[in-house]
């Protein structure tokens, strides 16, 4: 089956189309009814009546755009009519959505002139928080988004012309520094001179480009002075008329720095780029076809050669959906006027900046693990980076907020936070966490930290104030991938080959010579990173430990159990992951550690679990899990959970609701707890959920996070004396991240 096939039946599918209305607020009873419309809904009527930016509170308008096409120039299909339009412009909704948590009704309108479709979309103002105007052709275009942004108060953007104009200006900016050029003197030529071409050379000179440097050609060669005065173009090429002589787009390209292609595939061929200037930039942007074959302009020359296209099966895709859905977010989010110059600015600087930081595993991974670093093959980020959007969004809003055109304020920190919060729980409880780390910033050794992946942890725990890592390891080791990344810290260093490790010898010795270690043993012991890290933080020269991404789970927990061992009022670890939903978040325990826990064992990790929960600010409600509910069965597995409940009912130092023993889905749906079980304890569904054993717990967390479609922020070791937690094999950066900061809230706690 064929791609044309396979769209139709992805289309078609039951329900047809992408897209559709879901309700955001409860409609359960006749009262959700009686408040959701009549008579309820006279009230913010009557509010919006009297205060017109009103709707912004009562309504969905400030997160709603509207994506308008009359379908005149829909890319790789031309003009195919309003109707036809319609999947790209549903699709161009899921884009929204699924970028930055934004709204869409797809507009599309049929046989519109210029007039009725400015008419039409400026009756619409009410309605929306913003709109983009889509595939619409040239030069209709321009008069259209011109004349609305003069009538209308909302955002208005054609993405045709200024979102290629943006992601292609981040790539330059990008390039040009690699290729140690000024953009002001570079000299630019353009295939192509329709809307997004205009678009784009105007903002290149926005960006510093000059104009006098800036050739554009179309089907009949260069744009020239001679030309304009003979009305052979219109008025937005003459824009980009220059007084040089006729010639064609080889002509053109000699001595040129930067080739800009918008235009059609296959028109420019090696010996044009052996023509251009040293290092040269092409963006051949033509789709599905470049203008030249990726391969064969890196094949034609020696030097150089910073290479982007629209493709995304080659390096530096010029990708439309870095811009629009974060233009529009932080635009939205300051409830701005316009989309102004300065907002454009700010996005393109903000991705282009973006580009040269660290990139997340885990955009490595959904890209086939193909290197991402800053350089010839890497000038503009990957549209599945979810950094974009804390980047962007807020980027734009701060412009429109410095030009005039926000009508409301946002402060920068809370900002990013609400941001993270559209695309998750885990990242909204994480900057919980974060936020207290950096804090009071404690020191973090890292035990295995001649690895990679450590390194980039310790450098974003430095760079974002988190922590303070030490990394143990072999020096030169560390500092050849610092450099080989371009991470530019200075972090503290403890290479076992190097001076003396007698004081940690002689710690370990004495904590463990009467449990089976030789003078000798310790210390060939300290030279292992995990004995090391574990003494460390044991005589206070670290306040916290991380370890576990090059060791199975025993064997990387062992060290710090024998070393650093459990809190003085505890006597049992325990491993817990945090699992985070769309709205709820559940602790599960234990998932790492005891294998077969007794009452006693139980009861204890749900306190260290209950403190845990308490650090991302959460009040604990425990379930203790079985197969039966309150008694149903009566047998020793059954009594065990019961048991422990019992235990910590009876503790007065337990301070939050605990029952058990009851079967999982009575521990989290509301109605079987309230409505059968209303004796029970929990008043609310659990949101700490104890397993009987290691192997329940493991299963159940592991079906939690892959069937549920949870995320899972862990395993945090809970109950030792300090703060060491045991990454799992695989883990990503993030995670470590993660987790360094939950240690340093640990050692917070400890301190005080």
């Amino acid at each position: 089956m064929g791609l044309d096939e396979d769209s139709l039946d992805y289309h078609r599918e039951d329900p047809p189309g992408k897209i559709e209305i879901s309700t955001t607020k409860p409609t359960n009873t006749q009262r959700d009814l009686s408040l959701a419309y009549s008579p309820g809904v006279a009230a913010p009527c009557r509010a919006i009546r009297d205060n017109p930016n009103d709707a912004y509170s009562y309504t969905a308008k400030g997160n709603l755009v509207g994506v308008v096409s009359d379908g005149t120039a829909v890319l790789g299909l031309g003009d195919i009519g309003a109707q036809a339009s319609k999947p790209v412009m549903e699709g161009k909704g899921v884009l929204f959505k699924r970028f930055a948590d934004i709204d869409v009704f797809d507009i599309e309108l049929e046989d519109a002139d210029t007039e009725e479709m400015i008419r039409s979309i400026s009756s619409m103002e009410p309605t929306f928080g913003g709109i983009n105007l889509e595939d619409i052709k040239a030069p209709e275009c321009f008069e259209v988004e011109g004349r609305l942004r003069e009538e209308m108060d909302i955002p208005i953007f054609h993405d045709d012309q200024h979102g290629t104009a943006i992601i292609s200006g981040a790539a330059l900016l990008n390039a040009a520094d690699i290729a140690g050029k000024d953009l002001s003197e570079l000299d630019i030529v353009f295939s192509g001179a329709g809307a997004s071409a205009i678009a784009t050379a105007r903002f290149y000179v926005s960006l510093g480009a000059e104009r006098e440097n800036i050739t554009m050609c179309d089907s009949s060669g260069i744009i020239t002075e001679a030309r304009a005065e003979n009305d052979d173009v219109n008025d937005f090429k003459k824009e980009f008329a220059r007084d040089v002589p006729e010639g064609d787009l080889a002509d053109a390209m000699v001595d040129a720095d930067v080739f800009v292609g918008l235009s059609v595939g296959g028109i420019v061929d090696q010996e044009m780029v052996q023509s251009m200037g040293s290092d040269p930039i092409i963006f051949a942007m033509a789709n599905p076809d470049p203008e030249i074959g990726y391969e064969d302009a890196k094949q034609a020359r020696d030097d150089t050669v910073i290479m982007a296209t629209g493709r995304s099966d080659y390096p530096n895709q010029v990708n439309n959906v870095l811009g629009f859905p974060f233009i529009f977010r932080g635009a939205l989010d300051v409830r701005a006027t316009e989309i102004n110059e300065e907002m454009k600015r700010a996005a393109a600087e903000a991705l282009a900046e973006l580009a040269r930081q660290d990139v997340p595993d885990a955009v490595v991974k959904a890209y086939g693990d193909q290197p991402l670093q800053y350089g010839p093959e890497y000038v503009i980020p990957k549209p599945l980076d979810p950094r974009v959007l804390f980047e962007v969004a807020p980027a734009v809003a701060e412009a429109a907020m410095d030009s005039g055109a926000a009508r409301v304020e946002i402060e920068h920190e809370e900002y990013v936070e609400q941001l993270e919060a559209r695309l998750g729980k885990s990242r909204e409880m994480m900057r919980v966490v974060l936020n207290k780390a950096k804090n009071e910033p404690k020191r973090v050794v890292l035990a295995e930290g001649d690895d990679e992946k450590m390194i980039r942890a310790a450098y974003q725990m430095d760079d974002q104030g988190i922590a303070k890592p030490i990394l143990i390891g072999d020096r030169e080791r560390i500092w050849a991938i610092m450099e080989t990344l371009a991470l530019d810290f200075d972090p503290e260093i403890v290479d076992p080959g190097e001076g003396s490790l007698e004081p940690y010898a002689e710690r370990l010795y004495d904590l463990r010579k009467r449990k089976g270690i030789t003078r000798r043993e310790a210390g060939e012991l300290v030279q292992d990173g995990n004995y090391l890290g574990s003494v460390m933080v044991e005589m206070g020269d670290a306040d916290a430990m991380l370890t576990g991404l090059m060791h199975n789970y025993p064997s990387a927990l062992k060290p710090p159990l024998q070393v650093v061992g459990t809190a003085e009022d505890a006597n049992y670890a325990a491993g817990v992951y945090m699992l985070t939903f769309k709205n709820r978040v559940v602790f599960c325990v234990d998932t790492t550690v005891n294998q077969s826990p007794d009452a006693e064992v139980l009861s204890e990790v749900t306190c260290h679990t209950a403190e845990l929960a308490r650090r991302f600010n959460i009040e604990p409600r425990a379930a203790m899990l079985s197969y039966s509910n309150f008694g149903s069965v009566d047998n020793e597995g059954t009594r065990k959970p019961r048991t422990a409940a019992d235990l910590l009912r009876d503790d007065p130092q337990v301070d939050f609701p605990v029952d058990g023993e009851m079967q999982a889905d009575t521990a989290v749906v509301e109605d079987i707890l309230n409505g059968t079980y209303e004796f029970s304890d929990l008043d609310e569904p659990a949101n700490i959920l104890v397993f009987p054993n290691l192997e329940a717990g493991n299963i159940g967390y592991k079906l939690l996070q892959r069937l549920g479609g949870a995320e899972a922020i862990g395993p945090m070791l809970v109950g030792m004396d300090k703060p060491v937690h045991v990454l799992q094999r695989g883990d990503e950066v993030k995670d470590i991240v993660n987790l360094a900061s939950v240690a340093v809230v640990d050692a917070q706690q400890n301190d005080h």
